[in-house]
């Protein structure tokens, strides 16, 4: 049975709803890595060494220090941070319900949660998730989670609710960073092929008919290696070449008109305009994260 990483109670209004937090998702990393030694290729080991004396630290002595001034530290225990003056640390605290609509969840969602009632919780729990559903609403919470207190989301998931940890807006960086071109002239025309193509490629959604081919194609080189053989590296792309829009969306429509992705682009005729604006456009600035 999946092991819960939180216990608290949403707060509705007057009412408490005892639940328990699940992680809703895991991460699967395609391939890891040891770091090795470049002579005798085994495991190198990492240690924590004290620079006052140099000594190593175990990882489970290693204490939590809060930095107050130049070198100096107050100890922080992890039953200090449970005893946090917030409401949030044990409370998921509904501020407010919106239309589900309204949430530009693109640039806000952080982790997934599901929910679970306590016994006692049930009828309250399953009452405000049939109350969002017949609303269409999504309560907008807050929760202390770990090191920080979290702007979360609380919606209908199909018997369940989920709680979406959200970016605060201060977290999240503004497009005036990117260096982004003004008046695009776009006709009627290539609008009218491009939602073509949209709608011959429209589909319902559903993930399970995507795969991760990452993993397979690094398998590819491990085995190539053990064999003794020299890793052979694919064929490179071809540089993309500016190219008459309307005659690659032509070929893309028709394409997918028949079932079929789209072939490569054609070597149509570079369009001599749109060549000097690329040469001329200066490159974007590019940020770290």
């Amino acid at each position: 049975m999946a092991r819960s990483m939180w216990r608290g109670a949403i707060s509705f209004g007057m009412v408490a709803i005892p639940v328990r937090m699940y992680l809703a998702t895991e991460a699967h990393s395609a391939v890891s890595f040891r770091q090795l030694c470049p002579h005798c290729q085994l495991p190198i080991k990492q240690q924590r060494h004290c620079p006052t004396d140099d000594h190593v630290v175990a990882f489970s002595d290693v204490l939590k220090g809060y930095e107050v001034g130049k070198n100096q530290f107050v100890i922080i225990e992890e039953e200090d941070l449970d005893k946090l003056p917030l409401k949030t640390t044990r409370t998921i605290d509904i501020v407010e319900f919106v239309e589900r609509d309204e949430v530009p969840l693109g640039l806000y969602v952080k982790s997934a949660y599901y929910l679970e009632p306590e016994d006692v919780g049930v009828k309250p729990f399953y009452l405000l998730k049939r109350a969002l559903e017949d609303t269409n609403k999504v309560a907008v919470a807050k929760i202390a989670l770990r090191d920080r207190e979290h702007l979360s989301l609380i919606q209908v998931q199909g018997n369940t609710l989920l709680c979406n940890t959200l970016n605060w807006p201060d977290e999240i960086r503004s497009t005036e960073e990117l260096n982004l071109p003004q008046n695009v002239k776009i006709s009627d025309k290539e609008v009218s092929m491009a939602t073509s193509l949209i709608d011959n490629l429209t589909d319902n959604f559903q993930p399970e008919r995507y795969t991760d081919d990452y993993k397979a194609a690094f398998q590819q080189i491990v085995d190539q290696k053990m064999k003794g053989l020299q890793v052979t590296a694919p064929t490179p792309a071809q540089e993309p070449q500016v190219m008459d829009l309307m005659a690659a969306l032509k070929a893309s429509v028709e394409a997918t008109k028949q079932g079929k992705k789209p072939a490569a682009r054609p070597a149509a005729a570079k369009v001599k305009v749109a060549a000097k604006t690329a040469a001329a456009r200066p490159a974007a600035r590019r940020r770290t994260a």
